[in-house]
């Protein structure tokens, strides 16, 4: 019924719909135009944003929302291709971090092209709803933070 509140399995279901749908589209996008993975490029784009283009491995996981092993797995994988480099820490020799290396670099570069069109066409559906969902899911995402 048009006007009504939506049941929240209702809601729960869209979310997630709309989460796999953009995602698959997204990389699939940058797989075939960038030979990098969403996640890969999530986790180059953090590097640029990080002091020095270097963070440590923990920290690199946080802001990616990946587990520590998953974040391990994707940059192994950047490691291979010669876009990241691991370092040990300068104070803590135990921490491990990950560098943006020159080629890292050029790859997002041309890679958030792609990804920014992409994701700004496919939200662009939402219309002059955007702020409204753009509010109410920062809403659910800070009540929902947890602290590690």
């Amino acid at each position: 019924m048009p006007g009504a509140a939506p049941r929240p399995a209702e809601t729960w279901l869209r979310i997630v719909q709309v989460h796999d749908r953009i995602s698959h589209r997204v990389d699939s996008a940058l797989h075939t135009q960038h030979d990098l993975s969403l996640t890969g490029f999530e986790v180059l784009r953090r590097l640029t944003e990080s002091p020095g283009e270097r963070t440590s491995m923990g920290q690199l996981a946080e802001a990616v929302g990946l587990s520590r092993a998953g974040v391990t797995s994707t940059v192994n994988r950047l490691v291979a291709q010669g876009l990241v480099l691991r370092e040990r820490g300068g104070e803590d020799r135990r921490l491990l971090h990950a560098r943006l290396t020159p080629a890292g670099r050029q790859r997002v570069v041309q890679a958030a092209g792609t990804h920014d069109d992409l994701v700004a066409h496919l939200l662009a559906l939402l219309g002059d709803d955007a702020s409204l969902v753009t509010d109410a899911l920062a809403r659910v995402s800070a009540a929902t933070r947890t602290r590690r």
